[in-house]
């Protein structure tokens, strides 16, 4: 008969919180040192200065730099795709799915500008190439999946009429396409602002465009 595991002691519980808690502090550091300088001239010491931790510390929690580096995308990545899959599920037609859809990634990198810019200066390092498949990369999984999602509501909006013809892969590309350049322009004028906001751009203007290109 196996045996039945105690549960962890309160001091075990308190150990793990605190690892936790270490270990996001740490991914908040290297995100905002990564968004602002890169990952090449990004080193584990400014990481570690700027989360108050010493770089053995960074090593109790990540292999190297860019184990460091790939799990703030992990994050971040899990988070956003949470983020578009809620805003399918809420319900309405296609094209007010759409549309929350676009408030939805919009949102998520207004509300975490140090991601956004790490995103836009290392798109080409951690996104997968139009054709490549390796979804056994932890990275290009969650990207597969936010298309997805978006590939998934072009087909459910074609059936119904709503949203024009074409490959839904190629539309939920370009729909991506679209939504990360309107980024871009957003975390420029909120870094023109001064004032560490993202909201300089004008969210209308874009979901004009992305109805006059998917709705029929």
């Amino acid at each position: 008969m196996a045996e039945i595991a105690e549960p962890p002691s309160r001091r075990q519980q308190r150990r793990a919180q605190h690892l936790d808690i270490s270990r996001a502090q740490l991914l908040d550091a290297a995100e905002e040192v990564f968004g602002a300088k890169g990952y090449y001239a990004t080193t584990l010491k400014e990481i570690a200065d700027l989360a108050e931790f010493s770089v053995g510390s960074v090593y109790s929690f990540f292999d190297n730099k860019g184990d460091l580096f790939g799990q703030v995308f992990l994050r971040r990545g899990a988070e956003i795709v949470d983020a578009m899959a809620a805003a399918i599920d809420a319900g309405g037609t296609p094209v007010e799915q759409l549309h929350r859809l676009v408030d939805a990634e919009v949102g998520f990198f207004r509300a975490h500008p140090h991601f956004a810019r790490l995103f836009l200066r290392s798109s080409n390092l951690v996104l997968p190439r139009p054709g490549d498949d390796d979804r056994d990369d932890p990275q290009n999984a969650r990207f597969h999946e936010a298309m997805g999602l978006h590939a998934d509501l072009f087909r459910r909006g074609q059936r119904s009429g709503d949203l024009r013809a074409g490959d839904p892969e190629v539309l939920a590309r370009l729909l991506s396409g679209m939504v990360t350049a309107f980024q871009a322009i957003d975390v420029d004028a909120g870094a023109a602002a001064g004032d560490g906001t993202t909201n300089g751009a004008s969210l209308g203007t874009l979901h004009g465009i992305v109805e006059d290109a998917f709705v029929p």
